[in-house]
């Protein structure tokens, strides 16, 4: 379950895919995460992924992918 604010749009195999109101101020989020369904108490190190420059990224240590859904733009200022 998504914590608040947090909206998951849609959870397949290592692939998330965000809105643009999931990311932070930055335009990123971290992994492990809520947002896969991971228990973060069991998992690899927290790394910070910047999904707001290129609309998607790939965690380092799990491979999960972090997208922004079809549609979806980050833009800084919102």
């Amino acid at each position: 379950m998504a914590g608040p604010g947090l909206t998951t749009i849609m959870t397949t195999s290592s692939t998330v895919e965000l809105l643009a109101k999931d990311l932070n101020h930055q335009g990123g989020v971290y992994c492990p995460s809520p947002l896969a369904h991971m228990k973060i108490w069991n998992s690899h190190p927290k790394v910070y992924l910047d999904v707001g420059l290129a609309g998607e990224a790939k965690c380092p240590y799990c491979g999960t992918v972090y997208k922004l859904k079809a549609g979806e733009h980050f833009d800084g200022g919102h």
